[in-house]
């Protein structure tokens, strides 16, 4: 018989009784009845009630054993009575008489968090003590998941004639959105190499080397602050590129790939098969987000024409300067006054003055229009608003005022909480059980710093501008992308570009951004090389495997799907870093550490 064991502890069933087996695993549960002990052991794969009674020759080590202590058992497969089988466990019908055991690995002292049971700990001390949290029935799953959905993402990209390709792990700085990880070279003193923010210059480099479709599960690594679906330093990506392709080549390509994920391991959750393409500007309209929930139906308008001039002085003096909007957020079955004041409310807590609202009501008669803007701005103003955001009795509009960038993020949240606190439809109410995908396109290239007044990228600086050189000629910030993003319930899935191939548009769009081109030779200079020896149009997306997986798991933090995550500080509290180097380290690197006052 193996040293460790014959069976796992699920694969026990009726057929095995009377056979003499040996398990292996930890102690889940240990529980005595009246001189019987009974312990649920626990592997990876199940549990198998296992019990010692005062006949077996190993009874007084087994009296000794606690939660978590690995052991080994040999015994012997027994049929439970029928009134004690157990149907929610696959090994439910039987239970094992403990003839023999082993203590493979015991515990000093008292254990830092329970793994049976529902308990919540705090995430410090999870993730101090990450490898008993991992051995929870939660986050077994999770991790199988992942390493499912890696594994289908695979099988379906190597379906579509795709290779995989690994690219380094150490290479040069590059700006690309985020801060890097640099790392000191100990051959060349001062100077430094960089983790990769993404291998976004070497998926290029790959496709004017001739691979014609490239992919990779591809760690990625960012100096970033730490948000709840975002690690706060390294992520894996599938990472794709393709040679001579359009935008809706790529969406055609990676559409199926996501669509079979999530019909394959979203438990039995709906997945549009219609993606949607929606503007960047379109976007932050109507769902004040460029990565919108679809779920939620609500789009908001632009009603800025029904308050130029109004009796509403706040609205209407704001309307008189450049660049303001005033724009309405329906609210269907949201019309009470109580519901009304509390936006209200939530809107000041986000940190605007308030948000005005009309909310209509049912007169016998007829309908009116309630609230303090109904009043201000008359029954056809009124009238007109409602019938442009089609809304009825018992429905309600808030508005916010002002330049869009200043209000736009407070109006996309309240978009959320409208939706998910009013009423639904029969229909809308397992709106949760739905995976809603959309691409948002046409980002703008440029944007401007309202403070200095300098224009820098908007998004990724190796994009394509539509229209090629002509489009640099004007105006920067009228100057659209091939770039877009998928998003899904609300999450920022996917990111990609038709890529900027040509050297002489691309110097002239980091020009626009104030890079010289001396500066992008130094920066870039092996991908501007390669691009005047022949490279093809080409173009990619990144995929996060991570957030992919949140959704998956139904899971609102990204730290519960990724296997030892650092924490909010980007603190590793299991390894303990970062940690301070030794000073023969920093002398083998040429460094010296100075403390700020």
């Amino acid at each position: 018989m193996h040293a460790y064991r014959s069976h796992t502890c699920a694969d026990l069933t009726a057929a095995n009784v009377g056979d003499t087996i040996r398990l292996s695993g930890w102690v889940h549960r240990r529980r005595d009845h009246g001189g019987v002990i009974f312990i649920d052991l626990r592997d990876h794969y199940g549990i198998t009630q296992v019990l010692c009674d005062p006949d077996s020759p190993v009874f007084n080590e087994v009296e000794k054993l606690r939660s978590e202590w690995c052991i080994r058992i040999d015994g012997t497969v027994k049929a439970r009575d029928p009134e004690l089988v157990n149907p929610k466990l696959p090994t439910g019908e039987i239970e094992v008489f403990i003839r023999d055991m082993e203590v493979l690995g015991g515990i000093d002292g008292e254990l830092p968090l329970q793994v049976f049971g529902d308990q919540e700990y705090p995430e410090e001390t999870r993730l101090s003590y990450r490898y008993l949290d991992l051995r929870r029935e939660k986050m077994q799953a999770n991790m199988a998941l992942r390493s499912d959905v890696v594994a289908s993402i695979r099988r379906r990209m190597w379906d579509q004639n795709f290779r995989e390709y690994q690219t380094p792990i150490i290479t040069a700085s590059s700006p690309e959105g985020a801060r890097d990880f640099l790392v000191p070279s100990r051959l060349h003193p001062g100077k430094f190499y960089a983790l990769p923010q993404a291998p976004q210059q070497f998926k290029q480099l790959i496709m004017v080397s001739g691979f014609d479709k490239y992919f990779q599960i591809a760690p990625c690594f960012r100096d970033e602050d730490p948000r709840a679906d975002r690690s706060p330093t390294d992520f894996y990506q599938l990472d794709m590129e393709m040679s001579f392709v359009e935008q809706q080549d790529v969406f055609d390509t990676i559409q199926p790939v996501l669509t079979g994920i999530f019909e394959e391991f979203g438990g039995g959750r709906t997945v549009d098969q219609e993606w949607p393409q929606i503007s960047y500007r379109d976007a932050a309209l109507w769902y004040g987000t460029d990565k919108p929930d679809l779920r939620n139906p609500i789009k908001m308008q632009d009603v800025s024409e029904h308050f130029r001039g109004s009796g509403f002085a706040i609205f209407a003096k704001l309307l008189e300067q450049d660049g303001t909007q005033v724009r309405a957020i329906p609210a269907p079955k949201g019309g009470s006054r109580k519901f009304c004041d509390r936006m209200d409310k939530f809107a000041r807590a986000e940190g605007l003055p308030g948000m005005g609202y009309i909310f209509w009501r049912d007169q016998g008669e007829g309908m009116e229009a309630a609230g303090p803007l109904a009043k201000n701005i008359g029954p056809e103003r009124t009238e007109a608003i409602r019938q442009q955001l089609g809304l009825e009795v018992g429905d309600a509009a808030f508005f916010l005022g002002g330049k869009p960038s200043s209000f736009e993020k407070v109006a996309g949240k309240a978009r959320t909480v409208i939706w998910e606190e009013t009423p639904k439809a029969p229909e809308d109410e397992n709106w949760r059980d739905r995976f809603a995908f959309a691409w948002i396109v046409d980002f703008p290239i440029y944007e401007k710093d309202e403070e200095t007044g300098k224009i820098d990228f908007e998004h990724n600086p190796f994009s394509m501008p539509q229209g090629g050189m002509d489009a640099l000629n004007g105006d920067p910030l009228d100057v659209l992308g091939y770039q877009y993003d998928l998003a899904c319930n609300g999450y920022e899935l996917v990111s990609g570009a038709i890529r900027n191939h040509k050297p002489e548009i691309m110097f002239k769009a980091f020009e626009i951004a104030g890079y010289g081109k001396d500066e992008v030779e130094k920066r870039f200079g092996g991908m501007v090389n390669a691009f005047q020896y022949g490279a093809p149009p080409h173009g990619g997306c990144a995929a996060g495997i991570d957030r992919i997986v949140m959704l998956l798991a139904d899971q609102d933090n990204i730290r519960e799907v990724i296997m030892f995550p650092m924490n909010q500080r980007a603190e590793d509290l299991m390894m303990s870093a970062p940690s301070e180097p030794l000073n023969e380290q920093l002398r083998e690197l040429s460094l010296r550490v100075v403390q700020e006052d």
